[in-house]
C-alpha cells in the first residue's frame, strides 16, 4: 500500500479531515496532508518541496503547470468559497448585510483578526485601504501569517474574525455571522492536480479521482465550499 502526500490550503483542512479516512479505509493507502496559505505553499514548492497531490487556488495550479511541476492534463477545478465573518459564541451577531453596515461593525469592534498572507487577509487589507479605515482597523488588528484566525476569537484574543468561510466553520467556540456583502466578496476557486515526479502516481491518481466523486462533493458542500461542476 502507498503513502500519498497532499499539499493544500487551510481552507481544505476540514474537507481532508473527513475524506482522507474514507479513502484510506476503502483502499488501504495512507494520506498525509500539509496545510499552508497559498502564497506560503507556493514558496515551499518553489524552494523544492514536493508531494503527490496539490489543491490550491486555480492561478497557483496554472503557475505550477507552466513550471512543469504538475502532470499535464491532470488539473481540475475542485471547489470555491467566499470570505465570511465570525464572532465568539454567545455574542450578538453584528449587522454585516450591507457594505456600510459591515464598515460600522468593523469600526465598532474592539479587535479584528485576519491573516497576513492568506487570500482572505490580503483581500480584507485591500478593502480597508480603499475605504480609508485601514489605520483604525490596523490599530486593533490581531494578525498571523496563516492558520485559523477564528481560534483567536475563541481564545478571547479578538472580537471579530475575517476569513474564508470553511476556515471559520472549522473552529469551535465561535459563531459564523455570514458572508461579506456581495459587492466586496471575493470567491476563491481551488483546483486539484498531480505533482510531476510523484513517487506513487497510481495511488495519487486514485485519490484525485476519489475527491471528485458525488459522495466527496457532499462533504465539500457540508464544509462550506461549493463543489465545482463536473463536465
Amino acid at each position: 500500500m502507498a503513502t500519498i502526500s497532499v499539499f493544500t490550503s487551510n481552507g481544505q483542512r476540514t474537507v481532508m479531515a473527513e475524506l482522507t479516512p474514507r479513502f484510506e479505509k476503502a483502499t488501504g493507502h495512507k494520506v498525509t496532508a500539509s496545510y499552508d496559505p497559498g502564497q506560503i505553499m507556493m514558496r515551499r514548492i518553489d524552494a523544492g518541496e514536493s508531494a503527490d497531490v496539490v489543491i490550491l487556488g486555480g492561478a497557483a495550479l496554472d503557475d505550477l503547470a507552466k513550471k512543469g511541476k504538475i502532470v499535464a492534463g491532470s488539473t481540475r477545478a475542485y471547489s470555491s468559497c467566499g470570505i465570511g465573518v465570525a464572532v465568539a459564541a454567545g455574542l450578538s451577531k453584528p449587522d454585516i448585510g450591507s457594505v456600510e453596515a459591515f464598515k460600522r461593525a468593523l469600526l465598532a469592534a474592539k479587535s479584528v483578526a485576519y491573516t497576513i498572507e492568506g487570500a482572505s487577509g490580503i483581500h480584507f487589507s485591500g478593502l480597508i485601504e480603499r475605504w480609508g479605515i485601514a489605520p483604525e482597523i490596523q490599530a486593533k488588528a490581531v494578525r498571523q501569517p496563516g492558520g485559523l484566525v477564528g481560534e483567536l476569537v475563541a481564545a478571547g484574543k479578538a472580537e471579530l474574525a475575517i476569513q474564508q468561510i470553511p476556515e471559520l466553520l472549522a473552529v469551535s467556540g465561535i459563531q459564523y455571522v455570514g458572508p461579506l456583502p456581495q459587492e466586496v466578496q471575493k470567491i476563491t476557486v481551488s483546483s486539484a492536480g498531480l505533482f510531476s515526479g510523484s513517487k506513487e502516481p497510481a495511488a495519487a491518481r486514485a485519490f484525485l479521482d476519489f475527491l471528485f466523486t458525488p459522495e466527496s462533493a457532499l462533504v465539500v458542500k457540508a464544509k462550506g465550499h461549493e463543489p465545482a461542476k463536473q463536465t
